[in-house]
């Protein structure tokens, strides 16, 4: 079954909670206003359910996961804000058509443990945080209560880059965000993992967006520095969005074809060619590998 693990479509429910707000992130239309960024437009055709359904059939993906995206920061909002977003998420996307499922979303602020475990009991593939949550120094002692429902639950964690904040300035090309401060969080919440999170939750099966902005890559920097190579960590996964085949075959030199999984990021990032790996390798990111991160769930889809 063709996977891809990292799209973003809002549905009506939680388009319309983001345009009852009064201040950001909200909507005023079409246009996105985040906190210290510059305002995005948002296209209406890449947040209709049916066109995109059309696209994914096209495309030959069965099973498309789809996040509200960690970047608008909702999940550090007022716990009471947040929970309202949330709530609106997930109504909006469960309801969604085939090929889509969930990724949960919670605050963060007073994380809520129950609120996760009835949104995967309802259907949420697993719950996406922001990378510089996890990258705190206090970040996987803030996410353990949700970390541990996830893991008692068999339900998989995905990394995504949170807000760029004031790094968005709007002197900033409009690349700036996805290519610096995106990309330092992945690549921080990767080693903040690395360094105890595999050690704290020895079965939780963790996907990091666009390759863990190639924090894999560094890892002979990091036993240059005094680190100790580990084992190749089967139960952490990295998917490629954004991402081609010279910067998916580096990564795979490190951490193995095994790990690596199918991501878009569709509709902000424009797909990238299908990695020129062969077709056992496409298959095995594509299909095999994405399955096994998911396999509470790919168990469910009829194949």
């Amino acid at each position: 079954m063709p996977v891809d693990l990292h799209q973003h479509l809002w549905p009506e429910a939680f388009l319309t909670a983001l345009r009852e707000r009064r201040s950001g992130p909200r909507l005023d239309g079409w246009d996105l206003h985040l906190p210290g960024e510059r305002t995005h437009a948002i296209d209406p055709a890449h947040h209709d359910p049916f066109a995109r359904a059309a696209r994914a059939a096209a495309a030959g993906e069965e099973l498309v996961c789809v996040a509200p995206s960690a970047a608008l920061g909702l999940d550090r909002l007022p716990p009471a804000q947040a929970e309202e977003l949330a709530g609106a998420w997930l109504e909006g996307a469960l309801a969604l058509p085939p090929p889509f499922r969930a990724w949960a979303m919670v605050g963060i602020q007073e994380p809520d443990p129950a609120a996760l475990r009835a949104a995967l009991e309802r259907g949420a593939v697993g719950l996406e945080v922001a990378a510089d949550v996890l990258a705190a120094p206090d970040g996987l002692e803030r996410l353990a209560p949700l970390l541990d429902v996830l893991e008692a639950a068999g339900a998989p964690l995905l990394v995504h880059p949170g807000p760029a904040g004031g790094h968005d300035a709007p002197n900033r090309p409009d690349w700036w965000a996805p290519v610096v401060p995106y990309v330092a969080q992945l690549h921080a919440a990767w080693w903040a993992w690395a360094a105890g999170g595999r050690d704290r939750f020895p079965e939780l099966r963790v996907c990091f967006a666009a390759l863990a902005g190639l924090g894999p890559l560094h890892g002979e920097r990091q036993r240059a520095r005094g680190g100790e190579r580990a084992a190749i960590d089967p139960l952490t996964f990295v998917e490629t969005s954004s991402y081609g085949t010279q910067a998916v075959d580096a990564v795979i030199r490190v951490l193995g074809i095994d790990v690596v999984c199918h991501g878009s990021d569709h509709p902000y990032c424009a797909p990238s060619p299908a990695a020129a790996l062969g077709d056992a390798a496409l298959h095995a990111i594509r299909t095999t590998n994405p399955g096994r991160l998911l396999a509470r769930i790919t168990e469910e889809v009829p194949a």
